[in-house]
């Protein structure tokens, strides 16, 4: 729950703006490790 909440301050991802999946799971990948980082 914690993790989907910390996703959701990242706006690109909670509104999803990537057209294509690759450019969408690419950004959630860079997105996951900032959070795992932090």
């Amino acid at each position: 729950e914690r993790f989907f909440n910390r996703i959701k301050q990242f706006r690109r991802i909670a509104r999803r703006y990537e057209k294509l999946d690759r450019n969408f799971m690419s950004r959630l990948n860079l997105v996951c490790t900032i959070i795992c980082l932090a």
